[in-house]
């Protein structure tokens, strides 16, 4: 999973250890003894193999972390007579084999249903496609399919892992694609980190997709790769690194200045780290109208009026910190409303803290250790939120990318717009009611199922204003008629 915020919760875990042992040398008592001195917990017992001599055993050990794990397969290596052959554990028996698959949507059982899956049948459905291009979108995957592409060169937490490293993360995504929203979605880890070779590439993949999820890519070579693509495919294209995590972080904002009696527009904000999901959210809040952002960096805060290499923090300098502050993040950070932290752990101090205004707000993101901890900004701030799932208010891309996706395939849009991203933005917050809204509750659950529809509807509208969706209007009217008649409600 990508984007901010898989979260990094510590819950216990189990490893399968396979063991070869000596019976000559060690008796099992002594192999559970290790096990429960190291702070394992022995749950299970299998044997693989045996002989007079020699057996091969399946110990499931429970842990509490992966610490603990390491604790426990040493005990057992230092025993006289075993040999420690395998460590497994549910993480990585979870992604033998892959973690999707495709499967048929109806059965092949005779050679007439060969005949219309395949030739010769399948020949009419081919011309009709090429004499309507956009048929396509009714026969075949398109309609429901989104590409989850990446290059492997920005992995969250992990950095330049490469493309075979980084395909995990990709199946991750697909799965909650399907599971959220019922969208097939499929990764695609390219063997380049040229940004024309990606571009191009992806503009020759996309006929088989109806929409483009980018994946951890570098900046700035994300910025070009997405707007190029934007420019030159009809379908949506959605950097959710970029995006996701902007429209969740509004989400939140948006029920955390209602918790502090706020108005989003009048608060200074200081961002700190400006790469791509910074910007992105940058970019999110100046469209909701926030007006004093400041955007901090390893080098200090970035001034309008000021000259930089990186086109990027250009852009950024000419577009805010109005008041030309300069200096540290603890020099730009007093009085500030909000902080929100995409950079690295530990860099918000507890006096930065205290020089915010009453109140403050702070979204500390980085993972999976946050720019400040929640128990040192408790008795300081007013609402904190992560990127993590072991503390409340996670800020996680989960909230947006299922839903968004749902709704641009739905109404078939040609991209995405900054009006429906705010859309998704106000349809994730309004999921929180204002019973259940406090300081401890200003964003729903990943799991909230309430979540994608209203994403979903809210995107679909927005499209449709921005006259960006391009499947005639009536079309939920005529699913729904189709709904209730095949069921026998309707006729």
């Amino acid at each position: 999973m990508t984007g901010t915020g898989s979260g990094s919760g510590t819950g216990s875990t189990s490893i399968v250890i396979r063991i070869e042992m000596t019976k000559d040398l060690v008796t099992f008592g002594q192999i559970a003894t290790a096990i429960g001195d190291a702070g394992g917990d022995v749950v299970a017992i299998d044997v693989a193999q045996s002989s007079k001599a020699k057996t091969i055993r399946d110990i499931t050990v429970q842990v509490s972390d992966h610490q603990q794990s390491d604790h426990v397969v040493s005990a057992v290596s230092k025993l006289e007579g075993i040999q420690v052959i395998h460590v497994s554990d549910q993480t990585f028996l979870i992604h033998l084999g892959g973690k999707i698959e495709i499967m048929p949507k109806v059965p092949i059982k005779n050679r007439d249903d060969l005949s219309r899956v395949y030739t010769p049948g399948v020949a009419r459905v081919c011309m009709a496609i090429h004499e309507d291009p956009k048929k396509a979108y009714t026969l075949t995957i398109k309609r429901n399919t989104v590409a989850v592409v990446s290059d492997g060169s920005a992995v969250l937490g992990l950095g330049n892992i490469g493309p075979e490293a980084a395909m995990p993360v990709m199946e991750g995504k697909a799965m909650l694609f399907k599971q959220m929203a019922d969208v097939d979605a499929f990764p695609i880890c390219l063997d380049t980190q040229s940004t024309e070779e990606i571009i191009q590439i992806v503009k020759a993949l996309a006929p088989t997709f109806g929409g483009i999820n980018l994946e951890d890519i570098s900046s700035p070579r994300c910025f070009e790769i997405e707007q190029r693509l934007i420019e030159e495919l009809n379908i949506p294209v959605f950097h959710d690194d970029q995006h996701g995590t902007a429209v969740v972080l509004l989400a939140g904002l948006l029920n955390a200045v209602k918790v502090v009696g706020k108005e989003l527009n009048r608060c200074k904000v200081v961002v700190c780290g400006i790469g791509a999901a910074g910007i992105a959210c940058t970019k999110m809040l100046l469209a909701a109208g926030v007006v004093n952002i400041v955007g901090v960096d390893r080098e200090g805060a970035i001034v309008r009026g000021a000259s930089y290499s990186n086109s990027a923090w250009q852009w950024y300098a000419d577009h805010t910190n109005p008041e030309r502050l300069n200096g540290t993040l603890g020099d730009v950070i007093s009085g500030a409303d909000i902080f929100i932290g995409l950079s690295g752990p530990k860099v918000l101090g507890v006096e930065d803290v205290k020089k915010m205004a009453q109140d403050p707000i702070v979204f500390a993101m980085a993972n999976p250790t946050p720019e400040i901890s929640p128990e040192e900004a408790e008795p300081y701030v007013r609402v904190m939120a992560t990127g993590r799932s072991d503390y409340p208010n996670q800020i996680n891309n989960v909230l947006c990318f299922p839903g968004l996706f749902r709704g641009v395939l739905d109404c078939r849009a040609s991209r995405i717009t900054e009006e429906m991203k705010l859309a998704a933005a106000s349809a994730i917050a309004s999921v929180v009611s204002d019973e259940e809204l406090n300081e401890y509750y200003i964003i729903p659950s990943v799991f909230n199922q309430m979540v994608v529809e209203k994403v979903r509807e809210a995107v679909i509208s927005a499209a449709y204003q921005s006259g960006v969706a391009r499947r005639n209007k009536g079309w939920e009217v005529a699913k729904e008629v189709a709904v209730l008649s095949s069921s026998g409600e309707f006729a």
